[in-house]
């Protein structure tokens, strides 16, 4: 595209193209890569001899659309609503979308002011169900807002459920988003998200490979799920069915050596089986943005130790910490039971609860040693954490 909005040949071609064949349409793709986009355009205008690896039927229907697409037309109604165009090789064209091979978008309609390019380096795919549980829906707009606060863009579909709360959580961070669509990026759907795509052509980026004015079909949508595993480094999954176009981009995810993750949920809830059906193979655990972060960010990222509290039992030397086990949860003991109970000298026991009487966890009962309420507090918060 020139610096007046105008487009080259190669471009237009392009831009027909999007218009007569469906997305991931591999036999297409290489069509395309062996002909260049001027070429098959005009093969496929003038309804010459069929190419390779296409049936007499899908040949007419080829031939069907291209007869009805008018490219001029659908560049006027793309700049009208605010869109652009980008073509493989351009500044502004991921290159990390070339892994798909064939299958590559031929080229991309895009919404929004900031470069798709700079965007894609540094972001993530959040997905999941889209009816999913008040827990998948918390998760996913805290994970989303967790990684926009650390500078991450977060791609997901625009869907209801898991893709809306991402997107949510993203943009009430103050962060960047992208919603990659199943329909042209000028079509809000689904209808009931209208608002929020809104918003995302606002502050973030809506980017498809239909060109104005199509809808969305079952195919499209699944076919929409390779470009999102294939432009960011790594797709979380947050819930999941056995049966859920999620599983579907982070298995495309997995062929195209990006990073699967997956946030677990209860064993009970069949909208989290998908979830850890990916955790038993290719998956990676991850519980929050640090977890994430540490797996696709640059080297030394790491996420913070988990560890629980330290308890005031922690602190103690190894042969005080045995002295303190040897007494009894109830009542008293005399210093031979405990000296034995600890495996060490009478004295050394003496010695022993006499120190740990300074920290207040024993106290001498005549000639008898017990517990102290602190000490038997401690225990029972130690034994919670085992």
């Amino acid at each position: 595209m020139s610096v007046d909005g105008t487009l080259d040949a190669a471009s237009l071609a392009r831009i027909f193209l999007t218009r007569v064949i469906e997305p991931g349409d591999e036999t297409a793709g290489r069509w395309l890569r062996e002909r260049g986009p001027e070429e098959l355009a005009r093969r496929l205008r003038e309804g010459g001899r069929r190419l390779p690896g296409a049936t007499h039927k899908r040949w007419a229907g080829l031939l069907a659309r291209a007869a009805r697409a008018e490219p001029e037309q659908d560049w006027a109604a793309a700049r009208d609503a605010g869109m652009r165009f980008v073509c493989p090789g351009t500044a502004d064209w991921p290159a990390q979308l070339d892994d798909l091979g064939d299958a590559r978008p031929i080229g991309l309609w895009v919404r929004g002011r900031p470069s798709l390019r700079m965007w894609a380096l540094k972001s993530v795919a959040l997905v999941g169900a889209r009816a999913c549980t008040e827990y998948g829906a918390h998760v996913a707009a805290t994970l989303a807002a967790d990684l926009a606060e650390r500078g991450w863009v977060v791609v997901s579909g625009g869907a209801y459920g898991v893709d809306g709360a991402a997107h949510r959580g993203a943009l009430g961070a103050g962060g960047a988003t992208v919603a990659v669509l199943a329909c042209g990026v000028d079509q809000p759907y689904p209808r009931g998200h209208s608002r929020l795509i809104g918003r995302i052509a606002e502050q973030g980026l809506l980017v498809g490979e239909l060109p104005p004015g199509e809808h969305p079909t079952p195919s499209r949508f699944i076919l929409r799920n390779r470009v999102i595993a294939a432009l960011t480094r790594g797709t979380v999954v947050v819930e999941a069915a056995h049966r859920s176009g999620s599983l579907v981009t982070a298995r495309a995810a997995a062929r195209l050596g990006r990073l699967v993750m997956g946030v677990p949920g209860p064993v009970t809830s069949g909208l989290s089986a998908g979830v850890h059906e990916l955790l038993r193979g290719e998956a990676i655990l991850v519980t929050d943005a640090a977890d994430v972060v540490e797996l696709v960010g640059d080297m030394g990222e790491l996420a913070p130790d988990r560890r629980g509290p330290v308890l005031p039992r922690d602190l103690l030397e190894p042969a005080a910490r045995r002295i303190l086990a040897a007494l009894p949860a109830r009542g008293t003991a005399s210093p031979a039971e405990i000296a034995r109970g600890a495996q060490t000298t009478q004295d050394d026991a003496v010695g022993r609860l006499y120190e740990l009487r300074s920290l207040g966890f024993v106290e001498r009962h005549g000639d008898g040693w017990k517990l102290t309420r602190q000490a038997i507090t401690a225990g029972r918060q130690d034994h919670l954490r085992c």
